[in-house]
């Protein structure tokens, strides 16, 4: 997957304790701060239900869309 770079402002303890874990670990400030995002944001657990998913494209949005239609009959 390619990377993009950018810039963002946080609080400068923050910014400390990502150094420290950094060296602590022999990574980079960058590779943490990943790290730390991918698990907030559920990557993880995205990326295992990925994984042991068996369905292919056609038939994981023929469950999608049923899915939705029985949501829909629900509130109406």
């Amino acid at each position: 997957m390619p990377k993009l770079r950018t810039t963002v402002t946080i609080d400068e303890r923050v910014l400390r304790a990502v150094r420290v874990k950094a060296a602590r670990t022999g990574r980079r400030d960058s590779e943490v701060i990943e790290d730390a995002l991918r698990r907030d944001l559920g990557f993880g657990l995205l990326e295992q239900i990925w994984q042991n998913a068996d369905l292919d494209e056609n038939d994981a949005m023929k469950l999608a869309v049923a899915a939705q239609h029985e949501a829909r009959r629900r509130r109406a």
